[in-house]
């Protein structure tokens, strides 16, 4: 787990279990939504104990701290030990959640739901459109 060989981007989140695919690490980092110690970062760059990543999802920003190098994808208890998510990125995460489950209910906004298909017949002032030839003013 703490290998002195040096590790690659890509590869260390794939192996910590942050992205399912390499590939998708390494779109990520390339949109820039990786970045480490508060650098762009790309998908070679070697990592380091202490290094300190931020990834950017769904709005919302996790901080971790390298704890450890692998380059092999294990178990998920072992993969938790190669990082350290920082408190106050804990408290943003539970915060955010919290905002989410207090939120408004999105159908809650809709006053009459979906019209019918009688609804949609009767709608004011609109015809429907035909491709027919028979409509041919003329």
């Amino acid at each position: 787990m703490n290998d002195i060989t040096p590790v690659r981007l890509d590869k260390w989140l794939w192996a910590a279990r942050l992205f399912k695919t390499r590939a998708l690490a390494v779109d990520e980092i390339n949109k820039g939504r990786v970045s480490v110690n508060d650098a762009a970062a790309k998908p070679a760059r070697d990592m380091r104990i202490g290094d300190r990543i931020t990834l950017r999802r769904s709005g919302l920003d996790t901080v971790l701290d390298v704890r450890g190098l692998s380059n092999q994808r294990g178990p998920a208890s072992v993969a938790q030990l190669l990082y350290e998510e920082t408190p106050a990125s804990i408290e943003a995460r539970a915060r955010a959640a919290e905002a989410r489950r207090m939120g408004t209910e999105p159908a809650l906004a809709i006053a009459q739901g979906r019209p019918t298909k009688r609804d949609r017949r009767q709608l004011g002032g609109w015809q429907r459109w035909s491709a027919s030839v028979d409509d041919e003013p003329g």
